[in-house]
């Protein structure tokens, strides 16, 4: 049996030891990275690895069980391995002391490794996890040291003035870790030049018109505000990107290379569409979907400037942090489609998260084949050449919208007066449009509700129906769409996996 070295008998002090090395191996190039970049941030190029290594299904129900909280899940979970692993250098530390000081190098080069993954990467992303894992390193040998030295009497400090000192190092490693983060997704001039920023009006506007808000109170805006908009993409860290910085380059099975600043692209005569996106991810009656105003120039325009080639079907779009999407050519050249390479949502220069400085916005097709934030490269090539970060793991390479209806009046489960009873919610087929919503209360039969008005096919409809007559106690009702062309919403239920959700959506509510 092999025991630990004499005077090491008590855990505590190693375990703390070795989360306050590791606490500061991790702070210190977080905080190093606000300096190289945000590629060499070990956190996100570590979250990055497990996002792109989690298979489909995982990450679907990461996002049914915590929708647009995801990520925060994720670095809280990460935050909590850290320490069990803080604590498990600390354990080999004090058991056989090279075990620790290794296991603390292997977690670095992990890191390392992680960073060398990421999009972009340079010889000075590597630099803020090589110099945290040094200095990691020599906080742990000191530490002991000093752990071990408190065991016997009379020599260094006690042990109340370790775990003290220990405790501070372990503070003030995660206070660095939190700082370089902050600092980072501050980055001090970006914001500044968005707020600053002043994008010309759009040659083409899209009025709103009367009633596309039926104004039944508990049912979303018509208008999403850009607040409360969905987001589910794959960066831990949403992207900085100044708007002197920024390059769209247009290449692949085209006549001629096109490459473009922010000033060129917005010198460009500018469009403004009310246009609404889903996500792949949202279940029946789901809130992974949103309504904006997109302004931009018209993605076909630039494709035709370029030349596409006969035999090219698809646009593998490129996100500076390195997602990628592939759309159908088909898609983004069609004249009666507004796909837009975006710069401004609901009036204002895009939000960081959903994209800033330029995003690419497609009606009719799911996000994760069309939505690319961030866009900095279109490579026009074909379906059989080129796959894109979801079509690899498992999801259909095309992605067309399905026609979707939700309730949200009255509340699942809620109680309504009665002789108030309002049955009202949403329902989209973006580029076919909605030509009706029907209802069935408790089974009944199907009846027509009241539509909202809308700009055009490609944004979702508002819909009520005021049943009268229910009596007390509790009741069911559905709700399907109809499309433009006919087509009734399926009630065949299906998972999002692998090209969108399926069924009817439903809600039980109690008459009072």
């Amino acid at each position: 049996m092999t025991s630990t070295p004499d005077g090491q008998g008590r855990a505590g002090p190693w375990l703390l030891a070795g989360i306050a090395a590791t606490s500061v191996a991790v702070g210190l190039a977080e905080l190093l990275a606000w300096v190289t970049g945000p590629v060499g941030a070990p956190l996100t190029a570590v979250g990055g690895v497990i996002v792109d290594g989690v298979p489909a299904p995982v990450k679907d129900a990461a996002i049914a069980l915590f929708g647009t909280a995801d990520k925060l899940v994720l670095l809280l979970v990460m935050a909590a391995g850290l320490l069990g692993l803080g604590a498990a250098v600390g354990a080999a530390q004090r058991r056989r002391p090279p075990l620790g000081t290794g296991l603390l190098g292997a977690l670095g080069l992990v890191g390392l490794l992680a960073v060398l993954t990421r999009a972009g990467v340079s010889v000075a992303d590597t630099v803020p996890v090589v110099v945290g894992t040094g200095a990691g390193t020599v906080c742990l040998t000191l530490l002991t040291r000093s752990a071990t030295a408190g065991e016997h009497a009379d020599e260094g400090m006690d042990r109340r003035g370790f775990v003290t000192v220990a405790a501070a190092v372990a503070v003030l490693g995660a206070a660095a870790g939190v700082a370089g983060r902050w600092a980072s997704s501050a980055a001090a001039r970006v914001p500044a030049a968005r707020e600053a920023l002043r994008i010309p009006p759009p040659v083409v506007e899209d009025p709103i018109p009367p009633r596309a808000d039926l104004g039944v109170e508990g049912v979303e805006p018509w208008l999403t505000p850009a607040d409360d908009f969905y987001r589910i993409d794959t960066a831990l860290t949403v992207p900085r990107i100044d708007v002197a910085d920024w390059r769209l380059r247009i290449h692949g099975m085209v006549d001629r290379e096109i490459e473009l600043g922010f000033e060129d692209l917005t010198a460009r005569p500018l469009v403004e569409h009310v246009l609404t996106l889903a996500c792949v991810s949202n279940p029946v009656g789901g809130d992974l979907v949103g309504n904006a105003v997109w302004t931009g120039v018209p993605i076909r325009d630039l494709l035709a400037e370029a030349g596409t080639h006969a035999d090219a079907d698809m646009v593998l779009s490129t996100s500076q942090d390195g997602f990628t999407a592939g759309t159908p050519l088909s898609a983004l050249t069609d004249p009666d489609r507004e796909s837009l390479l975006a710069v401004t949502m609901n009036g204002e220069p895009l939000p960081f998260q959903h994209g800033y400085p330029v995003r690419m916005v497609v009606p009719g097709l799911y996000g994760y084949v069309s939505a690319t934030k961030w866009v900095v490269d279109l490579e026009v090539t074909r379906f059989d050449r080129a796959q894109a970060y979801w079509t690899t793991r498992g999801w259909s390479a095309r992605g067309p919208v399905k026609l979707s209806s939700r309730i949200e009046v009255p509340a699942d489960g809620g109680r309504v007066d009665r002789g108030a009873v309002v049955v009202a919610g949403t329902a989209w087929a973006q580029h076919t449009g909605i030509a009706a919503v029907q209802v069935s209360v408790d089974g009944g039969p199907w009846r027509d509700a009241e539509l909202g008005a809308v700009t055009s096919e490609d944004t979702w409809r508002q819909w009520v129906l005021r049943p009268s007559g229910l009596g007390p106690g509790q009741h069911t009702v559905r709700v399907r769409a109809v499309d433009t062309q006919g087509t009734v919403q399926t009630a065949e239920e299906a998972p999002p996996a692998p090209d969108g959700a399926t069924g009817l959506h439903e809600r039980v509510f109690t008459v009072a």
